[in-house]
């Protein structure tokens, strides 16, 4: 499954990996296992900071100097990407 988002960044995961990071409840420690697996892991080490920044602040959940931390926006467009995927699951298109 694949989320792409505005500004060119794609991710690719399988929906069993998305399920693992989009759930009820706190996903922060899922998230941070899902960025460890190793085909997540080489999606996340290409892209790009300032194109990161640029697609989280479309959301407008997060400030300036919140975006300005590259390590947490790499887990929030994980997080976000997963969300995502799963919702598409129940889209009847």
């Amino acid at each position: 499954m694949f989320f792409h988002g505005n500004y060119g960044i794609t991710l690719q995961m399988t929906m069993d990996q998305a399920r693992s990071a989009s759930h009820q409840g706190q996903c922060d420690a899922d998230v941070e296992a899902l960025s460890r697996v190793p085909v997540i892991a080489r999606q996340l080490r290409k892209l790009d900071a300032d194109t990161l920044r640029r697609e989280l602040r479309e959301y407008g959940a997060w400030d300036a100097d919140e975006l300005a931390d590259h390590e947490q926006n790499l887990q929030r467009i994980l997080w976000l990407a997963a969300g995502e995927i799963v919702e598409r699951q129940y889209q009847p298109w």
